[in-house]
């Protein structure tokens, strides 16, 4: 063999070893970034997870808001990424606790039964003015001693929490979108689906509470979001009791 060809085959293997080194890494960083992914969501390869939303109008059927709609559509993406398996089912449908499966639960507390129920278990620092009275604090979320109120179409909030309850790092996530306007839901959704490897990468598998505010929803739609602040402590935190008084009044 000449020594021509000698070089023209080393050349060809050392493109081969190349090519072979350069897939085997990119698999491994594949899998290490979906391994990461798994672990952050709760989702192992075939796993079930439940999408919790509110009826549409409040229907026998399992009528969805348009909205929301999208912000199914970017949590289905991440579960077929995670290889699982999602069911979307009413809010007033569950009946069950929650560790055993993933859950992503749309909605504020006034439509969302469910999202009522986690609020008060696992949030006993976040308070939603629900009433239907027009005023400033209409919708106004109070969190621990902090309280903010929505300026619709300019700025409204949404809570963004993954929890566990403290069962154990084998316990399956619970992750709450909590928001003033339908709108916000969608907002969250997509800020976790942006940026849930920076969230991995500073939370780990622990739980976390966010309150994201959407800027100027009636031009930009839910895609300018800020990160406010991390409220855990504050949204975990007990409210202290009223005080009431037994004494008799005097005469």
């Amino acid at each position: 063999m000449s020594e021509d060809l000698v070089n023209v085959a080393l050349g060809v293997l050392a493109v081969g070893i190349v090519a072979s080194l350069g897939w085997f890494a990119r698999t491994y960083l594949w899998k290490r970034g979906l391994r990461r992914k798994q672990a952050f969501f709760g989702l192992p390869a075939n796993a079930e997870t439940l999408l919790v939303v509110s009826r549409d109008a409040g229907g026998p059927e399992l009528a969805v808001s348009h909205t929301d709609m999208f912000s199914l559509l970017e949590l289905s993406a991440l579960v077929k990424e995670c290889g699982a398996n999602a069911q979307v089912i009413a809010h007033d449908t569950v009946k069950e606790g929650f560790g055993e499966r993933t859950e992503f639960c749309v909605g504020g507390p006034a439509a969302n039964r469910r999202m009522a129920a986690h609020l008060h278990s696992l949030l006993p620092g976040v308070r939603v003015n629900s009433t239907p009275e027009p005023g400033p604090d209409r919708g106004a979320f109070q969190i621990g001693s902090e309280r903010y109120r929505m300026e619709p179409g300019r700025a409204e909030h949404v809570v963004l929490a993954r929890l566990t309850a403290g069962q154990g790092q084998e316990a399956r996530p619970v992750f709450l979108f909590c928001g003033q306007r339908a709108i916000t839901h969608q907002a969250a959704t997509r800020y976790l689906a942006r940026h849930h490897e920076r969230l991995a990468r500073k939370y780990g598998t622990n739980s976390f509470v966010l309150l994201l505010k959407v800027v100027n929803s009636q031009a930009y739609g839910p895609d300018v979001v800020e990160l406010v602040a991390d409220v855990t402590k504050a949204a975990q935190a007990p409210v202290p009791p009223v005080r009431t008084s037994h004494r008799a009044p005097k005469d």
